[in-house]
């Protein structure tokens, strides 16, 4: 490991201009390349203190051995010179997107004196004009087979073309009127051409044109009494619709753009592009990248438009490109994306309306793209094997961790505080296991705290079901303390599983330990499990340091001292350990690493699941919930025939009586209810502070109309201080 100071330039070598730098390594490979505003400036960056670098960052300074740098005029040039040598050198700890395959494109051979239509891959070649990307040849290749009826272009290969020509015969495609049969000389090579120019123009976008002329020739067809001619057009015009119907319209004005959307956690990123063309998507691609280095949303874009656009020229670049972010600067991006195409290129972020929308649907496929790269590779045999096997020597354990239960909390500045436990059995996630707690011991917001409180009375019950069944050693069980109460807390208010989704099928036992089986001992009598009959080998808590001492803390006070404790701090992945001063830190390439990322993810969505709905039923409930015997049905009943629980509190029993399926009996149990309750708060107009009764427009909070309370900052804020 090299010291950075050992290669360190001396002050004043360091051009304050932009530039390109390069790191190397001892065997004068380049590990990584950068572009700068101020080369000075962001190399002083990395020759600080190492223990105020990024962990990623701090890697690649000590691997390197020098640094050098080239001197350019312009940040354009910069951030050209930057793409060139990325792929020129290929470095390690640059962002490299990558994806598991080529993707097709719909290409046709203008460069050819007879063009072909056909699916291509790889490189692009100069005079061909291409469509797509396409997520899959086949779908290229049922557009081809509907507008062949109409635009009868080559299809054939060189060799095919060559043998119909050598014996003038064309192929079944020339007999069924599928190709014009330019091998045979049925057709001239200018218009065939011009065939396949018309070709390019409707997949381009240009398709009122060519449909309106086939109405008219039907429709001439027609009055001449020609009617197979017109039956023919008729089928060309359904085909040519069929066609279109395959990429509907979803931007008006027939808009040029492609989106760009990308998802990212600690470890990864993934991106996803939609190509948008005369208004309709033309073709989607994405990729999946590891993050080698520190960096920020607005450069993972600026990366990707280097690879999306660093081989495209013309009218391959859109007008308009939008982004979830835009690089900083955003100038020479900008003007970089204008020369390659020869024109303006806008690069924004979408605000509003129907771009907007479409954003958030290909941000959507960026989130499942991460998550389906995450859940491949949990999903293989050997790699789970293999992710607990690294678990188990990163912690020390004794064997492999086969069940592990994570756990978190989730609250909203301190209000309806939950915690989840979810559970993942050979590396696989148990949802049939997964459990709620609603925090009981306090009131407000104390993480630690909370901690504490649910592995208490998890294990608590845990304790309980070994003594049930005589496992308990030492002969003494729980004291009178420690056995759980009856009533709420002792089905841990929700305690059954939450989630309807149905148990994933649980992978065979991994290395030699037996997997874990529903014996006797471990059901009820009725036969169903326990709840908290099976004890994890491993406890991971979402959190740092005094996450884990408090749940370390809670099994030392109930005696267990058999399962292994730990924390995932969400700020740079590390794993800490009770009753140690430095966390564990995995190798980020580590599957151990990702299998206790995806429990983690997995415990904070189950958490902030429940507390979302908790504060959604608050948000709902009204007096007339606690009225015994009244249905939903006579609520909203009640509701709309009053128009609120004011003014049905306010009404007589005869008053009550005479909305449709209310008794006397029921209106004296309503009234009786209502007058009991406590009224709720008059409504305030927040612009001038003015108490607002439902006269002035301020309808109060009913069954059927939930009212949301009023809080400080916007929906992105609230949602920040979600946890």
């Amino acid at each position: 490991m090299a010291d950075p100071s050992s290669y360190r330039p001396r002050p004043g070598e360091i051009p304050d201009s932009p530039g390109v730098y390069r790191f190397r390594d001892e065997h004068r490979r380049v590990i990584y390349v950068g572009k700068a505003k101020s080369l000075r400036q962001r190399l002083a960056n990395y020759f600080q203190d190492l223990a105020n670098l990024h962990p990623r960052t701090r890697t690649m300074v000590t691997t390197a051995a020098s640094v050098e740098w080239t001197v350019v005029s312009t940040e354009v040039e910069a951030l050209q010179l930057e793409y060139s040598w990325i792929k020129e050198y290929d470095p390690r700890f640059n962002v490299k997107y990558r994806d598991d395959k080529s993707y097709p494109y719909l290409a046709v051979t203008m460069n050819e004196e007879f063009p072909r239509v056909q699916v291509m891959r790889g490189q692009k070649k100069k005079g061909v004009r291409y469509f797509g990307p396409y997520g899959h040849a086949w779908a290229i290749r049922d557009t081809v087979d509907l507008l062949l009826r109409v635009f009868p272009v080559r299809t054939c290969s060189a060799g095919v073309f060559k043998n119909a020509a050598r014996t003038g015969r064309p192929c079944l495609l020339g007999y069924i009127g599928k190709c014009s049969a330019p091998c045979v000389g049925r057709i001239t090579p200018d218009d065939h051409w011009d065939l396949a120019d018309e070709f390019c123009d409707f997949m381009a976008g240009r398709t009122g044109t060519y449909l309106r002329r086939l109405e008219r020739q039907m429709a001439e067809a027609a009055e001449e009494m020609e009617y197979e001619r017109a039956a023919r057009l008729r089928d060309d015009i359904g085909a040519l619709k069929k066609a279109m119907e395959k990429s509907a319209v979803v931007l008006a004005d027939a808009t040029d753009a492609d989106l760009i959307a990308v998802a990212e956690d600690e470890l990864e990123a993934a991106v996803q592009i939609f190509h948008v063309r005369g208004g309709r998507v033309r073709g989607q691609r994405g990729w999946v990248t590891d993050k080698v280095e520190e960096i920020t949303t607005g450069a993972l874009v600026e990366h990707a438009l280097q690879q999306l656009y660093g081989e495209e020229s013309g009218d391959a670049v859109p007008k308009e490109v939008l982004v979830p972010a835009l690089p900083d600067p955003v100038e020479p991006v900008q003007q970089w994306l204008t020369e390659r195409r020869g024109s303006g290129v806008s690069l924004r972020i979408p605000q509003r309306g129907d771009k907007k929308a479409l954003m958030e649907t290909v941000q959507r496929n960026a989130q499942q793209a991460l998550v389906l790269h995450k859940t491949k590779r949990a999903s293989d045999l050997t790699t789970r094997s293999r992710a607990l096997e690294e678990i188990a020597e990163a912690l020390d354990l004794d064997s492999a961790p086969l069940r592990i239960e994570c756990y978190d909390i989730s609250h909203l500045q301190g209000d309806d505080v939950v915690a989840s436990m979810v559970v993942f059995e050979d590396g696989l996630a148990r949802k049939s296991e997964y459990r709620r707690f609603q925090i009981k011991g306090f009131e407000g917001q104390d993480d630690v705290r909370s901690m504490h409180e649910v592995i208490t009375r998890r294990f608590r019950r845990y304790l309980a079901e070994k003594e049930k069944t005589g496992e308990w050693a030492d002969g003494g069980g729980l004291t009178d303390g420690d056995r759980p109460t009856t009533g709420a807390d002792a089905t841990e208010n929700g305690a059954a599983p939450t989630e309807r989704d149905a148990a994933p099928t649980r992978g065979p036992a991994l290395a030699d330990e037996p997997a874990l089986t529903d014996g006797p001992a471990l059901k009820d009598d009725d036969g169903r499990p326990k709840r908290f009959a099976y004890p994890p080998q491993l406890v991971v808590v979402d959190g740092g340091q005094p996450q884990v001492a408090a749940a370390q803390r809670a099994l030392d006070e109930l005696g267990i001292d058999d399962i292994a404790v730990c924390g995932l701090a969400k700020r740079l992945e590390e794993v800490w350990l009770p009753r140690e001063d430095d966390p564990v830190v995995l190798p980020r390439t580590s599957e151990g690493l990702y299998l206790l990322q995806r429990v983690r993810d997995e415990a904070h969505r189950f958490a902030i699941t429940y507390q979302r709905a908790k504060r959604a039923k608050r948000f709902r409930s009204s007096p007339l919930d606690d009225v015994p015997g009244l249905g939903e049905t006579r609520k909203q009943a009640l509701i709309k025939h009053f128009g609120s629980v004011k003014k049905l509190r306010s009404a007589t029993i005869d008053q009550i009586c005479e909305v449709p399926g209310i008794g006397r009996k029921t209106a004296e149990t309503v009234a009786v209810a209502l007058a009991g309750a406590t009224p709720a708060a008059p409504a305030v107009n927040t612009a001038t502070g003015e108490i607002m009764d439902d006269d002035d427009g301020a309808p109060e909070t009913t069954a059927d109309a939930p009212g949301e309370p009023v809080s400080a900052g916007t929906p992105d804020e609230r949602r920040g201080q979600e946890r």
